[in-house]
Formats: C-alpha cells, structure tokens, sequence
C-alpha cells in the first residue's frame, strides 16, 4: 500500500497586510516561527520542500529549510496564493461575499485551475511505498486541502483559517480515503508568537 504524508505550512507572519503588500518579507516574529518550525520537522524522512513563489513563502521555506540539510527545496507555482474554487457567493455571509468579489474573472478562472493542479500533484498517494514531503503555502491552499480531505461541499474551504507557521498534516493511502492528522497545530510556538495570521478576534 501506498501512503504519503503531505505536511502543509501557511508561511511565517508577513511584514504588512498581504492585500497591501503582496511582494512583504517576513516580520522578525515570522523568521522566528520559521526557525521553530524547522526545528520542530528536524529528522523527519522528509523527500522534498515545496513553497510558492511569493517572498513570504520563499523566506519561510528557506528558514525552514536550515534545519532540513540534505532535503531539497523546490519553488512551485502549485503552492501559491490563488483562489482555490470559484465559489458561488448566493447565502454566504456578506464577508465571504464581498472577499470573493474581488477576484477577476481571470482570478477566478486560474486559481481554480492552479488548484486542481495542486490536489493532483500532492493530495495523492504513490502506488506503494511511503513518501513525506512539506508544502510552505497560504491559508486558501491549505483550506481547500482540509475540505477535500474530508470530502466536505466545496464552499466550506471558507472559514478554515490557518496560523502563521501551523502545520497540518493529511495521510493519503492508495486504499481508503485520506485521513486529516493535524490541522493548525502550534506545538512549536510560545505563546506570544501563536494566532498570527488570524482575525484578531479569534485569538486566544
């Protein structure tokens, strides 16, 4: 039988609001959840790190990547910031309208499109054997990859937020469905560098 364990990263605390700076770095409190999420995957029989193409993505990845010597690093158009599906706004709360109205027609032709490609390439399993390998993304991926996981409507990747720097962790088998074993877990964080990356009023 065939598994692969994806491990999934929404990417360290970005330097301002991504929908006024797209192109931001990482914050020092970024770069700090990144080294602490490297240390944390230190001696896992990972085969390869993938990240988006974005500097937030990239530097996590990198930071990451220190404590990972041996394991390769690969940028990927897959694991970018796109819209996962062009979901229909009719019922939805008027926050989830209103995010989804400002995507493009081309936004909401590509991303969907980026992810299909995406779940193909990592939501898988290989025909035997066991393959682990890490994705540094953005929350929408990581949202679609939980819904899909769990075979929910494909309108419930909204609301699924992710922290900076949390891991989740979904087994796909060649037989059977995929299992989610860890969603948004920040073990690895102190205190004051968890809940970034969330509405504030979510954070505990």
């Amino acid at each position: 039988m065939g598994v692969r364990l994806l491990y999934l990263v929404r990417h360290g605390e970005q330097e301002r609001a991504e929908a006024e700076a797209p192109q931001a770095g990482l914050t020092a409190r970024g770069r700090r959840q990144a080294v602490l999420l490297g240390e944390r995957l230190h001696g896992l029989p990972l085969r390869a790190v993938h990240h988006g193409p974005l500097p937030r993505a990239t530097e996590t990845a990198e930071l990451v990547a220190g404590s990972l010597p041996g394991i390769p690093v690969y940028e990927s158009e897959l694991a970018g910031d796109h819209l996962p599906h062009d979901t229909d706004p009719a019922g939805l709360p008027p926050s989830y309208a209103d995010l989804l109205a400002g995507y493009s027609a081309a936004e909401r032709l590509d991303g969907p499109r980026l992810t299909a490609a995406a779940v193909a390439r990592f939501a898988t399993a290989p025909a035997d054997g066991e393959v682990r390998e890490l994705v540094v993304t953005h929350s929408f991926l990581i949202a679609w990859l939980v819904r899909h996981a769990l075979d929910a409507p494909e309108r419930r990747w909204l609301g699924l937020n992710a922290h900076n720097a949390g891991l989740t962790v979904i087994r796909y088998r060649s037989a059977g469905p995929p299992s989610l074993i860890a969603f948004n877990d920040v073990a690895h964080l102190p205190p004051e560098l968890r809940g970034t990356g969330l509405p504030a009023d979510y954070r505990i």
